[in-house]
């Protein structure tokens, strides 16, 4: 019996799609990893801070630990709010300022140790309340939950998931040229993988899965019967 599933891989390739699904129909917590280190961002953009200021962001991480906020009742609320600093926070995760930025401020290890550490203690909790936690990120099968009981790698050609990050966008109402989305979308992929800190790689023995010709379903499908060895 697993506890625990890690989803990695690159931006927009379907990882917080396919693991709120999956959380849903395990009747598990779900976590996106990344949604932490946006509201730290967030947070760092607000009180002034450098995004290249390893040392205070490190700092900054520690002292306010992201937690996870019940989802709001209408529709329109993300189903993964966070809070972090007393503030509670969704829309304001995605805008341009914080996707510009995330990746530097994700890169230093005092933030990824201050991270990590909260993303464990928040999947042991998941464990005895709900059974489990699906986690979705980076590291997470390399580095988070390097014991976690199924690992999988969602991957995508560059140009699709570029077309899904700008149809995201759009339906936020924010007007981005597609090209320049897809730029986006290949620097952080650089900065991902090749940082010193708990690099974007496959975990040994994960499920490679190509989401560029699945649906949500089949995908999450694929998933789940592999986590109950069907």
């Amino acid at each position: 019996m697993i506890h625990d599933i890690a989803i990695d891989g690159p931006a927009a390739s379907g990882k917080t799609a396919v693991g709120q699904r999956l959380a849903r129909r395990l009747g598990w917590r779900f976590l996106d990893t990344g949604v932490m280190y946006r509201a730290l961002t967030w947070l760092a953009l607000e009180r002034g801070l450098s995004p290249d200021d390893a040392n205070a962001l490190g700092n900054l991480a520690s002292a306010n630990p992201v937690r996870l906020a019940a989802s709001g009742p209408d529709a329109g609320q993300p189903e993964n709010p966070v809070e972090i600093a007393g503030q509670r926070l969704g829309p304001e995760l995605y805008q341009s300022r914080i996707d510009n930025n995330v990746s530097n401020v994700s890169r230093h290890p005092p933030v990824r140790r201050a991270l990590v550490q909260r993303q464990q203690e928040i999947a042991a909790e998941s464990a005895n309340a709900v059974g489990g936690i699906v986690m979705t990120g980076r590291d997470i099968g390399t580095e988070v939950l390097p014991c976690a009981g199924l690992k999988v790698y969602l991957t995508a050609s560059a140009e699709l998931r570029a077309l899904r990050r700008w149809q995201e966008m759009e339906r936020r109402g924010q007007k981005i040229p597609l090209a320049t989305v897809q730029s986006e979308i290949e620097s952080r992929d650089v900065i991902d993988s090749s940082r010193s800190d708990s690099p974007l790689r496959q975990a040994n023995g994960a499920l490679l899965l190509d989401t560029s010709g699945l649906t949500l379903e089949q995908a999450v499908d694929a998933i789940y019967r592999r986590a109950r060895g069907i």
